[in-house]
């Protein structure tokens, strides 16, 4: 039986390179990625700073999926799709794509 789409994560492949060039450039800073959909930009975040501005339970969830990344050689991307509403984070490894953890959390409204 096949596995069913993520829209959004096949969204991140897409911008693969993208994501690893940007990330890259604050490696030594284990940033949080974002990609924005409808901006089609990907920023890099201080975890702290990002950390900061969520809700108390979505700082739960990123404090133990960031410890995890970065157990794992992996890093966090948020992608936001403002005309959906939607905010997930993907755990994804820092090497070729098609091995992605697809551990997918949603955090905001969706």
């Amino acid at each position: 039986m096949a596995e069913p789409t993520d829209p959004y994560l096949d969204i991140l492949y897409e911008q693969w390179d993208n994501v690893l060039m940007v990330y890259e450039e604050y490696v030594q800073h284990r940033p949080v990625m974002l990609y924005d959909i409808q901006e089609s930009r990907i920023y890099a975040y201080p975890y702290e700073d990002f950390k900061a501005e969520l809700s108390e339970k979505s700082k739960t969830s990123l404090t133990e999926q960031y410890e995890e990344a970065l157990k794992s050689n992996s890093f966090i991307i948020f992608i936001r799709d403002n005309e959906e509403r939607k905010l997930f984070s993907y755990t994804l490894p820092l090497g070729e794509q098609k091995a992605a953890n697809r551990n997918k959390h949603r955090h905001g409204g969706g």
